[in-house]
């Protein structure tokens, strides 16, 4: 009778032993590679909407942009307006004179920022001189609309260029200065 306590004493120990591992196996999973996006943090599992990234300062400000930890970037374009603007929305091929702010999702960092320089952007809408995030994003843009665009990184700059990483998911406050001639 001893050594049978003495059995299912090492089957327990056995047994606890292996639980122990095998969720230490599952940890160890979830700080795999798959489960990382842009800036190695932890993937939540849940995708950001517009109104979970913050954004505070009014149209021709330079906007605070704040970034969520509990969400991932958006894997689509999200186009948000802040401040509607007024006239006739923006068609490819007009002009358009842009303010903008950019921060990369990954380190929650401002990259570029026309406020800052006092000089605004201008370009073509849909020719092609932007990148394709806001291209689609800026179809319909009133003059003096304020817009918030998330860019995945396949309508950014995907596998990276001018100072962006890699699969870079980016963040936009856009302010619409003029909008055709």
């Amino acid at each position: 009778m001893h050594s049978l306590g003495r059995i299912i004493g090492i089957g327990l120990v056995a047994a606890a032993a292996i639980t122990t591992a095998a969720c230490g196996s599952d940890t160890d999973s979830s700080s795999s590679s798959s489960n990382v996006v842009a800036g190695n943090s932890a993937s939540t599992g849940l995708e950001c909407t517009a109104d979970e990234v913050k954004v505070t300062g009014g149209f021709g400000e330079a906007p605070k942009i704040t970034i969520p930890d509990t969400c991932d970037p958006p894997k689509t374009l999200i186009v948000k307006d802040l401040v509607v603007g007024s006239g006739p929305g923006a068609a490819a091929g007009q002009p358009l004179t842009m303010n903008y702010e950019l921060v990369t999702w990954s380190d929650k960092q401002v990259l570029d920022s026309s406020f800052k320089r006092g000089k605004p952007f201008g370009l073509t809408l849909g020719a092609g001189q932007v990148i394709q995030g806001w291209d689609e994003g800026l179809i319909g843009v009133q003059q003096g609309t304020r817009r918030l665009l998330i860019v995945p990184p396949n309508l950014g700059y995907g596998a990276g260029g001018n100072g962006v990483p890699p699969n870079e998911t980016l963040v936009f406050v856009t302010d619409a200065v003029q909008v055709g001639r």
